[in-house]
């Protein structure tokens, strides 16, 4: 026995289905924001996680948080990213922020090391992988209206031209219809200047390809870090600074060690290993001071 439905009770049978669809809604959304206050109440930093069901936002129990005094040798890169911070904070307006050039020259860390600065003005930090920036129209929604300041970290981060998580990251940025939220910025790393491959086909196309603009294929790579109003280039640091690095760490562990001593090890480690970085020096200390516990330890 089947039962019809009357044509005329249609309208009625919609209405009540868009009823129930906004109750589920709000819901939903009371019960995502219920649980962001009371993770964004438990910590100073965070990820984005995604499960069956949708996104929410994880604390970092334990953040690699450093003081910025102590990164040397990015004086410039560490100051306007402060200014930048600052601003930010005070309510003006403030830049999305492309940090890029060699590995372990520090663009991670002075990132991080402003949570230790600025945690207690409201700052927070959101770890954001690449494969969750298909979700940035959900994290903005639910950080919208939060009282606290957001920098959604994407570390490490590039892409290929057929990456669906460019556009969406580029919409973010600047050019989407969705108006920028007051309190949320990005800061990226990225061992590439534009965070797209260049290849040398792309300039051949500009004198033999037969694309009519050839200058607009390549336009399209660099739009996107076009659209981070500060850029920061980082470098490999001299035998200089290099030294200064190691010795302030050296200080800073309070390792007994003679200063002659201390820099043969040190250059001769940057040799065999990453060569001269921050980063390189750090692992330094780091193997130095495990070794003279070590020795402490059998003595």
């Amino acid at each position: 026995m089947s039962t019809e439905i009357s044509p005329t009770a249609f309208p009625e049978l919609l209405q009540r289905l868009d009823r129930m669809l906004d109750l589920f809604e709000r819901t939903m959304n009371s019960t995502a924001s219920d649980a962001d206050e009371v993770v964004f109440a438990s910590a100073i930093a965070f990820s984005w996680q995604r499960r069956e069901g949708g996104g929410h936002f994880r604390p970092i129990k334990h953040p690699d948080v450093m003081q910025l005094e102590y990164l040397l040798g990015i004086d410039r890169q560490r100051e306007a990213l402060v200014r930048n911070t600052r601003q930010f904070l005070c309510g003006v307006p403030a830049n999305h922020v492309l940090l890029w050039g060699e590995r372990g020259t520090g663009k991670s860390s002075v990132i991080k090391a402003l949570l230790q600065r600025f945690a207690g003005d409201g700052l927070r930090l959101v770890q954001v992988h690449r494969h969750d920036l298909l979700d940035l129209p959900e994290m903005i929604d639910r950080l919208w209206d939060r009282p606290e300041y957001f920098i959604l970290f994407c570390d490490d981060l590039s892409f290929e031209e057929d990456d669906a998580e460019y556009k969406e990251l580029k919409a973010l940025l600047e050019g989407g219809l969705t108006a920028r939220a007051r309190n949320v910025l990005v800061y990226a790393t990225s061992n590439r200047r534009h965070l797209m491959p260049e290849h040398m086909a792309d300039r051949q196309l500009v004198f033999e390809g037969d694309e009519v603009h050839p200058n607009e294929a390549i336009e399209e790579k660099l739009s996107l870090a076009d659209r981070f109003g500060i850029r920061l280039g980082f470098y490999a640091v001299d035998q200089r600074t290099y030294l200064e690095i190691v010795h302030h760490l050296a200080e800073i562990r309070c390792l007994q060690v003679d200063l002659a001593v201390l820099d043969r090890e040190a250059l001769r480690w940057s040799l065999s290993y990453s060569g001269r970085s921050g980063r390189s020096a750090r692992q330094f200390i780091d193997d130095l001071e495990g070794r003279l516990a070590m020795d402490n330890m059998q003595n």
